[in-house]
């Protein structure tokens, strides 16, 4: 199990330094698209790249959204699931914490203004907005995943690949909404990571990163259930 919290940690505190540093480093802002794009490919090859670096010791959820969709579908225990989500929340903190050594005391710009943190400015202000993104946004990526890694799927090796270019995608549609998180523990610790440098503002909204991305992982995890017991 030792093993496991370990991967999680490594695995989180890449994404969370790769993912919100690149959205750093080049900005994320719909108007330009060259650092919109960036950013989600950065997100989405984390994935990757993690799938297949510490996939094959703790699953490679690096994000405690998947980990309550693996917990309803029965494939972990409490225990773990309580486990993997602080250590992923570890990681996330660990990643921002890297971000801040480099951008803050290397006078690096940090183009999003926040650590790369979420909002709600793409949907001009609404929670309910928001709300309803992140649902839907992480009903689709836990969906896939438990539909890649069931005992029935025939994907090979390239699980990662199917995994990381689904992160990719929602991450194109929902940067310009939300900044894409589907993730509480990546929207987690760049929001205090913020608020510690005077940003405030990604705090207020911290709530919808949280609980929408469970919701969601949550709606897909009894849907691919009721799925697999209706083809059965």
């Amino acid at each position: 199990m030792f093993k496991k919290l370990i991967a999680e940690f490594i695995g989180t505190c890449v994404l969370v330094t790769l993912g919100c540093g690149t959205a750093m480093l080049v900005g994320c802002d719909a108007a330009n698209g060259g650092g919109y794009i960036l950013t989600a490919l950065a997100f989405g090859l984390v994935i990757v790249g993690m799938a297949y670096c510490v996939g094959n010791i703790s699953g490679c959820h690096i994000n405690p959204a998947v980990s309550l969709g693996v917990l309803i579908s029965g494939k972990m225990t409490f225990g773990e699931f309580i486990g993997y989500v602080i250590s992923q929340c570890l990681g996330a903190f660990a990643g921002s914490g890297i971000l801040f050594a480099i951008f803050k005391l290397g006078g690096v710009e940090d183009k999003t203004g926040g650590f790369g943190a979420n909002g709600l400015a793409g949907v001009n202000s609404s929670a309910a907005a928001g709300f309803i993104v992140e649902v839907v946004l992480t009903f689709i990526f836990v969906l896939t995943i438990l539909g890649v890694t069931s005992e029935k799927a025939k994907h090979g090796s390239f699980g990662g690949l199917i995994i990381g270019l689904t992160l990719t995608l929602v991450h194109i549609f929902g940067i310009g909404l939300t900044g894409t998180s589907v993730n509480p523990a990546r929207s987690i610790a760049p929001a205090v990571f913020a608020a510690i440098s005077g940003n405030a503002d990604p705090i207020k909204a911290l709530w919808i990163f949280i609980i929408a991305p469970l919701a969601g992982a949550a709606l897909a995890a009894i849907t691919y259930k009721a799925l697999e017991a209706a083809k059965e």
